[in-house]
């Protein structure tokens, strides 16, 4: 029995707050505990209210069973053997022995919660929601009972949900660090996130929980990527790999942005993957080749202004037939960015799911610095072939 008490294995902060408060919301980093923190709640509720009903809406449906219904800290894993929920996978509903329900929705559907109505809800990952009407409708949909309360975990980003959650009265936040639950994390896991993003924007996003406010001086807001952001794409008509390389490869180095990303018949660009990395140049040659069959792309472009002849060189040992456009830029990182910054704003590009690291590129570059963007330069590549013309004098980038 100890084993299943949440009340004793529960740190202070991811207990349930005192006081009167309709959302509780858990704004803290990857790691924390958010989403066994929800699952323990939901799971008391069910059991202390007998007979009620819940929701528990993810980011997707199949967020909603595999991280939230099955995942490791899910509602199932959690459940003591005498208490355990069945799932309906079929009904997409949870069935505790009390005859306490729990429906699952997706917050891609938000007109799915417009004639349910709840006791309690859960919602995971609401700074990734791509409608804000799944929340207000699930709200409506919390009619039930004398208190009808809402659970909402999340790592934050500055969209405009999380700005309205945070300003509402009725809210109480919990706040969190991923290193507060470091006793419970591997101690590579913990020294491999402090490697990699100690004194980075995403690290103090993903890691510490901060809500970043925007750099005014970049060429990108997260709010125009959010706007355009989409789940999937259209059919596209031409897909590209862009390369910016690094031009060495010791533990030191630059990374080498990959971009892949395609255009369709309405002349919008959907960027499908950031596969950069720190890689040896065999490495990173094998990665932009790989995502060209993947992708089915018609062609892989390559900044040369270090690599020269080699960047095709080792390209054409992991495949000769590959094809294949040298591009060299003949001014800085900013004055290329631009032009493609702005068919962001225009609503022309759009992110096909979340590259965090790209993002951060994307939202933090202002020309200052010493680390150079390579996913930015990557993405700028791939957009500029696809949506701005080739050989075009007006951007200064020369085919080679």
């Amino acid at each position: 029995m100890l084993k299943h008490d949440w009340q004793f294995w529960a740190r202070r902060e991811q207990r349930q707050p005192r006081g009167f408060w309709v959302t509780w919301l858990i704004v803290a980093g990857r790691g924390w505990g958010k989403t066994r923190c929800g699952a323990e709640w939901l799971h008391q509720k069910a059991f202390r209210n007998p007979g009620c009903r819940l929701a528990v809406i993810g980011e997707t449906l199949h967020d909603a069973r595999m991280v939230m219904v099955e995942g490791e800290s899910g509602l199932l894993q959690i459940a003591p053997p005498w208490f355990r929920p069945t799932f309906e996978s079929s009904k997409r509903q949870l069935i505790w022995p009390n005859g306490s329900v729990a429906h699952l929705f997706s917050a891609e559907d938000p007109d799915q919660l417009r004639g349910p109505q709840f006791h309690y809800a859960w919602c995971d990952e609401v700074a990734k929601w791509h409608y804000a009407a799944s929340w207000d409708n699930m709200k409506m949909a919390l009619r039930l009972g004398k208190h009808p309360r809402v659970v909402a975990t999340t790592t934050p980003k500055p969209v405009p949900l999380m700005k309205t959650l945070l300003a509402a009265s009725g809210t109480v936040v919990t706040r969190g660090s991923t290193f507060d639950n470091a006793v419970n994390l591997p101690e590579a896991f913990i020294q491999a996130l402090h490697d990699s993003y100690s004194n980075t924007r995403l690290g103090r996003q993903e890691l510490y929980a901060e809500m970043l406010a925007d750099n005014t001086h970049a060429l990108w807001q997260p709010g125009v990527l959010e706007m355009h952001r989409v789940v999937r794409a259209p059919p596209l008509n031409r897909i590209v790999v862009a390369i910016d390389p690094a031009v060495s490869s010791n533990a030191d180095s630059s990374e080498t942005g990959i971009v892949v990303a395609g255009i369709d018949d309405a002349q919008h660009v959907y960027v499908l993957r950031d596969a950069s990395g720190q890689f040896a140049p065999e490495q990173w040659a094998r990665t932009a080749v790989t995502e060209f069959h993947q992708h089915r792309a018609s062609r892989v472009i390559a900044e040369v202004n270090n690599g020269g002849a080699l960047v095709e060189q080792m390209l054409r040992v992991v495949d000769p037939t590959i094809p294949y456009r040298a591009v060299r830029a003949m001014q800085g990182k900013l004055p290329r960015a631009e032009p493609v910054a702005a068919l962001y704003e225009q609503g022309r590009v759009h992110h096909v799911g979340y590259f965090p690291q790209l993002e951060e590129q994307l939202c933090s570059y202002d020309g200052t610095g010493t680390v150079s963007p390579d996913r930015l330069d990557a993405l700028v590549w791939a957009v500029t072939e696809l949506a701005l013309g080739q050989g075009s004098t007006q951007y200064r980038i020369r085919q080679l």
